[in-house]
């Protein structure tokens, strides 16, 4: 393990915005490449370039923010295999680690001590066809899945694929975000109001405090 690289795209301290561990001080590593394409990314600067590091490197960088929690994110981390070893490595140094996926890569091989946090792609993201659904048989009660709603038809597509799937029971946290500048907040807490469903509404910590920039 000691010679895995990964492309890496930025190493960095913020508040993590979303999902079970919103608000915690947390290192992001962020790894460089995606084959997603979804029209509402984020993180479109991540898709090429970026610096070849090792495990060690990596672990060093992590190490010197001093903080308790870790995120790998992407791009996808899963379209570099080597994000595997780093997902062990981070585990058996101790930091509690998650993994933001787009849920059109394997998760099986995850180590089980990683909290993952899953989207299922909506239609209006242009990728509903790369979601993976047989990711669902290996997330627990430990992992969250989220959905990033860019319309009401979004939503409507969202609420009957938690109902259909019974997502609330598959996983420990089932969230609903707008995507950013195209949905109303509001519109989407009345939609989560009105749906009766088991869910919770997300908006994205680090773009309410820092705007839509990278390394936040």
């Amino acid at each position: 393990m000691s010679d895995t690289h990964l492309r890496i795209t930025e190493i960095f301290h913020s508040l993590q915005g979303e999902a079970a561990s919103v608000g915690y001080p947390t290192v992001f590593v962020r790894l460089t490449g995606c084959p997603l394409r979804c029209h509402y990314c984020d993180s479109e600067y991540a898709f090429e370039g970026g610096e070849k590091m090792s495990l060690a490197s990596i672990s060093d960088s992590v190490a010197s923010y001093g903080a308790a929690h870790v995120c790998v994110t992407g791009g996808e981390p899963l379209a570099q295999p080597n994000a595997l070893p780093l997902l062990v490595k981070l585990c058996d140094q101790g930091y509690r680690v998650s993994l933001e996926t787009s849920g059109a890569m394997d998760v099986s091989q995850v180590d089980p001590r990683v909290s993952i946090v899953m989207d299922l792609k909506t239609p209006d993201s242009g990728e509903l066809d790369r979601n993976r659904w047989e990711n669902l048989a290996h997330l627990s009660a430990k992992d969250q899945i989220k959905f990033v709603v860019c319309s009401k038809s979004d939503f409507d597509w969202a609420h009957f694929t938690i109902s259909e799937r019974q997502l609330p029971n598959v996983v420990g946290e089932v969230f609903v975000s707008p995507s950013y500048e195209q949905v109303s907040p509001a519109d989407l807490a009345k939609w989560v109001l009105d749906s009766k469903l088991t869910i919770r509404m997300q908006l994205q910590l680090h773009k309410l405090l820092w705007g839509d920039r990278p390394g936040v």
